[in-house]
């Protein structure tokens, strides 16, 4: 960091804006393999805060990696600087008050644990969308798994690449034993159980 940054702090801070907007700001962390259903249940999850008139907003690899991290590849090294840079994201809209969604990969645990140094492990609802390989190769969505399997694509995450489990997550999400609906149900009871909405 250079010498000549000085940082300002500013009269609003985020308790401020949580007062004005009648909830508090967190980040909701969706992790799983590719094709787990981690978008389709973040996206719900929204829907369902926002009509309850929570501010929100969503982060997604797809508008992540079209934007602020374009250019970042799948390697070791440009995954974690990628899941770096979605952690400050997360925490400056945190600190403007809003419940941020984020819906990634994120395969390591230790890229994990730097997200919540990061944002703040408070400030943080790790959901695990726990999803078999066979299940989301079956359903492959985007046709990446069968790229994959052909050596079209590779540090695939599940196929060439590990993907590590969280090991105390703050909610599992079992989607071959419950649809999106329940799901979504399980993450808003959770929320209003832990007075967090």
């Amino acid at each position: 960091m250079s010498k000549n940054i000085v940082i300002h702090d500013y009269d609003i801070t985020r308790s401020h804006r949580n007062k004005v907007n009648g909830h508090d700001s967190f980040v909701l962390w969706f992790t799983g393999l590719s094709g787990s259903g981690k978008s389709t249940i973040a996206n719900k999850v929204e829907e369902e805060l926002f009509y309850k008139g929570i501010h929100t907003y969503a982060l997604d690899g797809d508008n992540i990696r079209s934007g602020i991290n374009k250019g970042l590849g799948f390697t070791k090294e440009d995954r974690y600087e990628n899941l770096r840079r979605i952690a400050e994201v997360a925490k400056l809209f945190v600190d403007s008050g809003v419940v941020t969604i984020a819906a990634f990969v994120s395969p390591l645990i230790s890229d994990r644990d730097q997200v919540k140094e990061i944002v703040g492990q408070e400030n943080l609802i790790e959901i695990y969308v726990d999803t078999s390989l066979k299940e989301c190769e079956n359903r492959d969505v985007k046709g990446l798994y069968k790229k994959a399997r052909a050596g079209e694509i590779k540090n695939f995450t599940g196929i060439d690449a590990p993907y590590e489990a969280p090991k105390n997550p703050d909610l599992q999400i079992s989607t071959e034993e419950i649809n999106v609906e329940m799901s979504v149900k399980q993450i808003i009871d959770y929320l209003e159980e832990t007075r967090r909405i």
